[in-house]
């Protein structure tokens, strides 16, 4: 195509649709929004620039965090009869939403669950009540994937069985992934996990969908998440890890993890817990996992490990500040005009096509 077309093949960021991620899937937050700046956003999303003079407003944020607080009480009523999962309203609510790809590193999220939980059993106290909720679903064949799946509900149910986590820390895996749901999870999340390795996520839109909906992102510079931080500012989103340049610096040098692992206690006591059997009864089940992080470790876990628990104290101490966060939130959703399906279409219609 490139031959008979020359410069018809170029790249365009992803957009999503206005109508069906904020003015369906989140009515309330949609009609404050309208009320606050005007119903031009629904077909011009550049128009929620508008909304970063609200930000400094005290009675919108109060509006705007109760809304959240009302979307997350909708998606703790539905993982409940359907499930039999207990979500806490008032706790963050910590999302990882996508398909499951050991790229996407859903194992990094769940190693960092993990230590979460032993520093809880240490006593400790200083962090946000947190409940962990993944969501997803691996391809058929891809074992290592679905073998993460389960560990992930092993960690749950650990979490679940330990009384020095009540009301501090729980883990969820929502089953059975499905636009349908994602359309309750993405208004009621509060912090939105996009922590692939750098340079492999080509975009990605759930970053867009959960930003859209006033989650704060917490991620590494990679896909759509570089963009976002430019149109949110670099003050109002989470940003961790390696850079792509500095990932194939390791990868070249011959990267083991093994380095990185003698700097974070935290990480190899993580790792010693799924290794001791602790998790599958002493079956073994998980020591592919082990086995990866130790050895190749080819997404580059171990290399980002430190840098993101950082990133995620960060996180933490800033929804313990309700008017930092939720300034924060709405600058992020003021900052999300660039990331509409409409501007995509025009882009390829113009630009591409003429």
């Amino acid at each position: 195509l490139n031959r008979v077309l020359p410069g018809r093949i170029s790249n365009k960021t992803n957009g999503i649709t206005p109508r069906r991620w904020l003015l369906q899937s989140n009515p309330g937050l949609a009609m404050l929004i309208t009320d606050a700046i005007g119903s031009g956003w629904v077909r011009d999303l550049e128009e929620l620039r508008r909304l970063a003079p609200h930000a400094e407003d005290k009675g919108f944020r109060t509006e705007w965090a109760a809304l959240k607080r009302v979307n997350k009480g909708i998606l703790a009523d539905r993982a409940m009869k359907l499930h039999g999962i207990d979500l806490d309203p008032d706790t963050l609510f910590d999302c990882q939403v996508k398909r499951f790809h050991e790229y996407k590193r859903q194992l990094l999220n769940a190693l960092h669950a993990l230590v979460l939980h032993e520093r809880l059993r240490d006593g400790a106290t200083d962090a946000a009540p947190r409940t962990v909720i993944f969501a997803g679903k691996a391809a058929p064949s891809y074992t290592m994937a679905k073998l993460i799946i389960r560990l992930i509900h092993a960690i749950s149910r650990r979490v679940k069985d330990d009384p020095k986590t009540r009301g501090k820390l729980s883990v969820a895996f929502l089953p059975n992934y499905s636009v349908s749901l994602a359309e309750i999870i993405f208004p009621a999340c509060d912090l939105s996990e996009q922590i692939s390795t750098a340079g492999t996520e080509a975009s990605g839109t759930g970053n867009m969908k959960a930003a859209l909906n006033g989650a704060l992102t917490i991620g590494t510079l990679d896909g759509a998440n570089v963009e976002i931080r430019e149109e949110v500012g670099e003050e109002n989103i989470f940003i961790f890890g390696h850079t792509k340049d500095e990932i194939e610096g390791l990868r070249a040098e011959g990267y083991r993890p093994q380095a990185f692992l003698n700097r974070s206690e935290e990480l190899r006591r993580a790792i010693d817990v799924i290794a001791s059997g602790a998790l599958d009864g002493g079956s073994g089940l998980f020591g592919p996992i082990v086995d990866s992080l130790r050895g190749e470790d080819r997404y580059f876990l171990c290399a980002d490990f430190e840098a993101y628990a950082q990133a995620q104290t960060r996180a933490a101490a800033a929804f313990g500040r309700p008017d930092e966060w939720w300034r924060k939130s709405i600058l992020n959703v003021a900052g999300m005009g660039k990331f509409s399906s409409d501007r995509t279409t025009k882009q390829y219609a113009e630009e591409i096509w003429g």
